[in-house]
């Protein structure tokens, strides 16, 4: 080791070549090996898969002219090119229109690392949070291995002035707030160690509440959504 902090840049193309199974065995064996004790290595590998998966659907492919592929790799690798191993580009065999869409997705938009959450690929639990028209509804996933909780809304919103409070309740238990959902779509609560053996058979509520979340520690807005948790 050499005790130099990884270019990022370099993790989200080994992730990319990873996700395409383009990765010498070598180097295979060493990306799983920090996959297993690196969350947000598995959060690039995530975001790629969801993008791979209808990337080539309207992209016909184009045979671009021989210098095409190495005006692209200078413009991002700059003098480190020339000695640069055969990477996601050649291995892939992206041409084209092709490869200026991934050049912009990978180096151009910030928007590649900033997608928000991932949910985890294999939940422990889940839950639909729903109202009884379906004007609020928000997916929620737990990954037990990192005992995080995530949560994606994909209806509804906070009336102006007020914020939406999750909140789990099990059993006869008073309900426990589990954070306030924010103004994005997809979020992450931390399930701390003496809720975790609540959530089986748990219910996740919605409130209405004051901006910052209920006063009291206790809902005091409208109950607008709720949903059981159940095995995944």
């Amino acid at each position: 080791m050499s005790g130099t902090t990884p270019d990022p840049n370099d993790d989200v193309v080994l992730a990319g070549e990873y996700t395409l199974s383009l990765l010498p065995e070598e180097e295979l064996a060493a990306f799983e090996v920090r996959l297993a004790s690196e969350p947000e290595l598995r959060r690039i590998c995530a975001i790629w898969a969801e993008e791979f998966s209808g990337f080539a659907d309207d992209v016909k492919p184009v045979t671009p002219t021989e210098d095409v592929l190495t005006r692209v790799e200078m413009r991002l690798f700059g003098e480190s090119a020339p000695g640069r191993r055969a990477g996601l580009w050649q291995r892939f065999g992206l041409t084209g229109l092709a490869v200026a869409v991934l050049a912009v997705l990978l180096f151009v938009s910030s928007d590649f690392l900033d997608q928000g959450p991932v949910p985890p690929e294999t939940p422990a639990y889940t839950a639909e949070i729903a109202a009884e028209d379906r004007s609020l509804v928000v997916e929620a996933a737990y990954d037990a291995e990192n005992a995080e909780l995530y949560v994606e809304r994909l209806a509804g919103e906070a009336a102006e002035g007020r914020a939406l409070e999750l909140w789990l309740i099990a059993g006869e238990n008073a309900p426990v707030s589990l954070g306030v959902l924010p103004q994005e779509d997809r979020t992450v609560f931390t399930v701390t160690p003496e809720l975790q053996d609540t959530l089986p058979g748990g219910v996740l509520a919605i409130s209405d509440e004051p901006e910052g979340g209920s006063p009291t520690g206790a809902p005091t807005g409208a109950v607008l959504a709720t949903g059981p948790i159940t095995g995944a």
